[in-house]
């Protein structure tokens, strides 16, 4: 979106006397973003409806060319709304649009509108309360999210499962257990959110083109009235800089790869080999060859998605770093990358929502895995650290050789005598079976934070009273 500070409108552009002829239909082309930012149009007339009062309220417009823009702006609104407005890319973006068609509807008064602003604070304006508007929407369904891990977290709270390190067995967890660990991860990412409303919340217009306006305009009565928490407080940088698209895009980045990550273990659980769960119908697919074949197919999208949100990140990096200050045409590229992601993300968010909600979770296949792999080794080496007094590095070595002899006789731990135990060290009782379950093994965990399930349920209760 170009620089707008004219108010001159041309027999082809709104863009004013300095042009005898139009563009070229090439430039026509690459200059248009009406495709794209007509998303915009309600942010647009809204920003367009609190800053005609502020001018009337501040003597700068009548109030009768206040109320005639006003009922003018409510009816494009309405005819936009109703799909009976006709988009134009001769007049390149979402604001000429409307400004073209509010001239047709109320005559002269529709060119006092721009009085004091230009279209580089306005597209400003407009951008950040989409994203804004956007992240409220993401915080909400990360909130979603978050319930449905917490329900399966209650449910779980003891069924047990391999822990895993490097895709290996490593420790016995609950299910319960890993599911709060995505809570963490998604709570993390509504905090981010949180924190770039925050961040975001200020309003744009009245910086105009980059320097202000001589106008005796009052940017905190725009603030305020567009829900904003005070204006911004430089009107180079106002125009000039897409942080907050940036630190949305960074954000949804990061909750896609947690989206991912959650999507690749389902993938594997889903999987014969594993079947840890089986997922419903709702959100599978079959083979048009193979009528066995029940596919992860929107685990596999979500997944996917991921390098889409990330692709858009590096886009809009790129398309910023080389900008000098203040306002550059290249800046029209940023909306189509978050526009996308946005969408993107939502859909993520939304299918693992279902994802999680729908699956069954088979516990008897979890808990035989939860003991394969001598996942237990690491209770054995503790109890001789415990019991027998043996330093950790020492009882390292001794469970070891109870592993390899494990492997030698095809068993697991609790399987094998206590002689045979004894004959790798003299101190090992018959109690150190106590610890050689998978139950033993995630009950004794209850370190805060831990895999036992009475911690798990303090996690579980703690996150409820969050909001």
């Amino acid at each position: 979106m170009a620089d707008g500070t004219s108010e001159t409108k041309s027999s082809n552009q709104m863009w004013g006397g300095r042009f005898a002829q139009g563009p070229a239909a090439i430039m026509e082309e690459i200059n248009a973003s009406i495709g794209f930012d007509k998303k915009l149009f309600a942010q647009d007339i809204r920003g367009s409806i609190a800053h005609a009062t502020m001018l009337a309220h501040q003597g700068i417009i009548s109030t009768d060319d206040k109320d005639k823009i006003v009922h003018g702006l409510d009816t494009i609104l309405s005819e936009i709304e109703s799909g009976q407005f006709e988009f134009s890319r001769r007049l390149e973006d979402i604001h000429m649009n409307v400004e073209a068609r509010l001239s047709d509807l109320i005559g002269p008064a529709a060119g006092r509108l721009h009085t004091a602003r230009s279209r580089n604070d306005q597209v400003a304006l407009d951008f950040r309360l989409w994203v804004k508007e956007e992240l409220q929407k993401c915080e909400g369904m990360l909130t979603a999210l978050i319930a449905a891990f917490l329900d399966r977290a209650e449910e779980h709270a003891e069924t047990v499962m391999p822990g895993f390190t490097h895709l290996q067995t490593a420790q016995p967890v609950t299910f319960g257990h890993h599911c709060m660990a995505y809570v963490e991860m998604f709570g993390r990412d509504r905090q981010r959110v949180r924190h770039a409303i925050e961040h975001m919340d200020e309003s744009p217009i009245g910086a105009a083109a980059l320097a202000g306006t001589g106008f005796p305009i009052d940017r905190h009565m725009t603030a305020k009235a567009l829900g904003f928490r005070e204006p911004t407080r430089n009107s180079i940088d106002t125009v000039s800089d897409r942080d907050f698209a940036l630190e949305f895009l960074s954000i949804a980045s990061i909750c896609a790869v947690h989206l991912s990550r959650l999507a690749e273990e389902i993938v594997i659980w889903s999987t014969p080999q594993f079947g840890f769960v089986r997922l419903s119908d709702a959100f599978s697919t079959g083979s048009s060859i193979m009528p066995q074949k029940k596919n992860p197919d929107a685990a596999e999208l979500v997944r996917a998605k991921t390098g889409r949100i990330n692709g858009s990140l590096i886009a809009l990096l790129t398309v910023m770093k080389g900008l000098p200050l203040a306002y550059s045409k290249d800046m029209q590229e940023d909306k189509e990358q978050v526009f996308d992601s946005a969408e993107s993300l939502e859909l993520a968010i939304a299918a693992m929502t279902g994802m999680v909600r729908d699956m069954t979770i088979r516990a008897d296949r979890m808990k035989a895995a939860a003991g394969s792999g001598y996942s237990t080794a690491t209770d054995l080496a503790d109890w001789l650290v415990r019991e027998a007094g043996l330093p950790f590095r020492d009882a390292h070595h001794v469970t070891g050789r109870a592993v390899a002899l494990a492997e030698q006789k095809a068993c697991e731990l609790a399987e094998l005598s206590l002689q045979d135990l004894q004959a790798i060290h003299a101190d090992i009782t018959d109690k150190v079976f106590d610890v050689l379950t998978v139950e033993a093994s995630v009950a004794s965990r209850t370190s805060f934070g831990g895999t036992a399930p009475s911690e798990v349920r303090k996690q579980i209760a703690w996150w409820r009273t969050r909001n």
